[in-house]
C-alpha cells in the first residue's frame, strides 16, 4: 500500500500535523491541555472507520503517544495520555525504545495463517483439492469442498490445484510484509512484535490495512528546537525526488524547508559520494586481494542489523565505512560545529541508527518525509508556491543513485571501472528483507566470494521505504531524471582522503 493516499496516511498525516502544532505554538503551561485535545480534534462527532467513537479516540491517543516518541500505555492499568510527557517536552531527540509497535485498540486480530474455501468454488466432480490434500482435511459437503482447520497443516497444495481459485489463503498482512518473522501473536490473536527479531524496517507498519501499527517519531522536539530559533540544518535524503508533487523541484524544496526553520539544506548525496570512493578502495584493498571473502554494504541499517542479528560469523564483512547519513553530518559539523542536524529522508530504521552511541553527537534528529509533511501542514506551508533561489549543493548522479535498490552497488561498480580498471568486479544485490535473508545465507555458504553485496530492507530500496509518500514507480522515474541532471557522474577518488572521524 505504499504510496496510495489511504485513510490510515490521512489519519497519520493528521495526527503529525497536530503534534507539530503544538511543538511549535504550546508553551509549558498549555502543552497538557493541547495535547489532550488532539484526539478529539482528530475524532470529533461520530466513529468513521470504527464501531465507536470511544474505540477511535483510544487507537487517536495511543497514535499522540508514539507521535510525541513515548511508548504506549499498559492496558491493564489507567494511565493518563500525557503520562510521562515531562520527558518528552524536550528541544532535543527523545526516544523511547521499541521504536515499532502494535497499537492493540487499533489491531483486528487477522488470522495469521489459514486456508478457506469462498463461494466461488462451484463444487466441481473431479474435486481436485480433495485429491492433493496429504492430510484428508477437506470434505465434499452437498457438493462443495469444506476444510477441516484442525486437519489441516497449511501447505497450500489444494489452492494450487483448484480450477476456479476458490481456495483463499488468509495471512495477516503485517506478518506476510515482515522478512525476519517478527510478527507473532498475544493471547488475543492480536499481532505483537518480537524486538528480539525486529530490524524497524516499517513494512509491517506500511502495509497493515488497520494502520494497528506504527513507529515513534521526534517531530514534537524537532518543532520546539525550530521554535526556539536553535540553529538547525537539514540533510535530505535523495529520495525525496518525487515525493512532494511533479512540480516541486529542488530548488522548491528547498526553500520550503528554509521557510519551516531550518538553516541551511545539505544533500545525503555528498556522504554516499564519499562513501561510493571510500567502498571502492576498500574492495580493492580487501576482497580483490581475498584478505575478505566479501563486502557487505552498511548504508541500510535494516540490512545491517539482519546481518548482525541472524548472520553473526559475517561481521566482519560489514563495511564499516560511515553511512551517507553519518558522513554527510560529520562534514557539515565541520563546517557548522554549533548547528543540530535533522536527517530527513524514506526510513524509519534511521532512527535507531541515529541513537547509536557513535552517532548520537552527529545526527540530532530524524523524521520521515511522511512526518515532515506534517511540519509543513501545521505551518501552513505549501511547497508548490515557492519559487526558490538555489538548488543543493551539488552531488554526483552515483551517490543520488543510491536511492534505489541496486544503486549502491552501481555507485561502487562506476567507481572501481575508472580508479580501478584492472581489477574484476563482481556485485550483487538484494531487495526485501526476506530476499537479503537468502543472500546472506549463500554468503555464508561461500558461494559469493569476491563479492560486493548490497541489501535493502524495503523492496525498491529507499525509495520505496516506510517513510515515503508517493508511489514508487513515480518516484523512481523522477530519481532517474534527477540523477542524469547531475554536472558529474563520479565523484573525484580524492574523496576517500577526507578524514571525518
Amino acid at each position: 500500500m505504499r504510496g496510495l493516499d489511504t485513510p490510515v496516511k490521512k489519519i497519520r498525516k493528521k495526527v503529525f500535523s497536530e503534534i507539530a502544532k503544538v511543538g511549535f505554538n504550546s508553551t509549558d503551561e498549555t502543552l497538557i491541555a493541547d495535547i489532550e485535545a488532539i484526539p478529539y480534534s482528530i475524532v470529533q462527532e461520530k466513529a468513521t472507520y470504527r464501531e465507536s467513537i470511544y474505540r477511535e479516540r483510544a487507537v487517536a491517543s495511543e497514535r499522540v503517544r508514539l507521535a510525541m516518541g513515548m511508548s504506549l500505555r499498559p492496558e491493564n492499568k489507567a494511565v493518563h495520555i500525557t503520562s510521562g510527557i515531562e520527558a518528552s517536552n524536550i528541544d532535543e531527540k527523545y526516544y523511547e525504545p521499541p521504536l515499532m509497535q502494535v497499537i492493540p485498540s487499533a489491531c483486528d486480530a487477522c488470522e495469521p495463517n489459514k486456508y478457506e474455501v469462498s463461494n466461488m468454488c462451484r463444487g466441481c466432480v473431479a474435486h481436485p483439492c480433495a485429491q492433493v490434500c496429504p492430510k484428508g482435511a477437506i470434505s465434499i459437503i452437498d457438493g462443495r469442498s469444506v476444510i477441516d482447520q484442525e486437519k489441516c497443516i497449511r501447505c497450500g497444495k489444494c489452492k494450487a490445484v483448484c480450477p476456479y481459485d476458490a481456495i483463499s489463503h488468509k495471512e495477516r498482512p503485517c506478518a506476510k510484509a515482515c522478512g525476519v518473522n517478527a510478527i507473532e501473536s498475544d493471547s488475543q490473536g492480536r499481532a505483537v512484535i518480537n524486538n528480539q527479531k525486529c530490524v524497524s524496517c516499517g513494512m509491517c507498519m506500511v502495509n497493515c490495512p488497520f494502520g494497528a501499527i506504527s513507529d515513534k517519531s521526534q517531530i514534537f522536539q524537532l518543532a520546539h528546537a525550530l521554535k526556539e530559533g536553535t540553529e538547525i540544518i537539514a540533510e535530505v535524503a535523495p529520495a525525496f525526488v518525487g515525493q512532494f508533487g511533479p512540480s516541486v523541484t529542488p530548488k522548491k524544496f528547498k526553500a520550503a524547508l528554509l521557510a519551516l526553520g531550518f538553516s541551511e539544506v545539505y544533500e545525503v548525496a555528498l556522504g554516499a559520494d564519499i562513501g561510493a570512493i571510500s567502498e571502492a578502495h576498500h574492495y580493492a584493498e580487501k576482497i580483490h586481494t581475498g584478505e575478505l571473502p566479501f563486502l557487505l554494504t552498511s548504508c541500510c541499517p535494516s540490512w545491517a542489523a539482519l546481518a548482525r542479528n541472524q548472520f553473526p560469523d559475517l561481521i566482519d564483512s560489514i563495511s564499516q565505512e560511515l553511512t551517507p547519513m553519518v558522513a554527510t553530518a560529520r562534514k557539515i559539523k565541520q563546517e557548522h560545529p554549533h548547528a543540530k542536524l535533522v536527517f530527513i529522508g524514506p526510513c524509519a530504521s534511521k532512527k535507531l541508527e541515529a541513537s547509536r552511541t557513535d552517532v548520537r553527537s552527529d545526527v540530532d534528529f530524524v523524521i520521515t518525509f511522511e512526518e515532515l509533511v506534517g511540519m509543513f501542514e501545521a505551518k501552513n506551508i505549501d511547497i508548490e508556491s515557492f519559487e526558490g533561489d538555489s538548488s543543493f549543493h551539488d552531488a554526483t548522479g552515483a551517490g543520488r543513485g543510491y536511492a534505489v535498490a541496486g544503486g549502491v552497488a552501481s555507485a561502487v561498480e562506476a567507481c572501481l571501472k575508472e580508479y580501478y580498471p584492472d581489477i574484476p568486479v563482481h556485485i550483487e544485490h538484494a531487495e526485501g528483507l526476506a530476499e537479503c535473508k537468502k543472500i546472506l545465507t549463500l554468503a555464508k555458504a561461500g558461494k559469493l566470494k569476491n563479492c560486493m553485496i548490497e541489501g535493502m530492507g524495503c523492496p525498491g530500496g529507499c525509495m520505496a521505504g516506510a517513510g515515503t509518500i508517493a508511489p514508487y514507480k513515480t518516484a523512481a522515474a523522477e530519481l532517474k531524471k534527477f540523477v542524469a541532471s547531475s554536472s558529474e557522474q563520479l565523484p573525484p577518488k580524492e574523496l576517500e582522503e577526507i578524514e571525518l572521524d
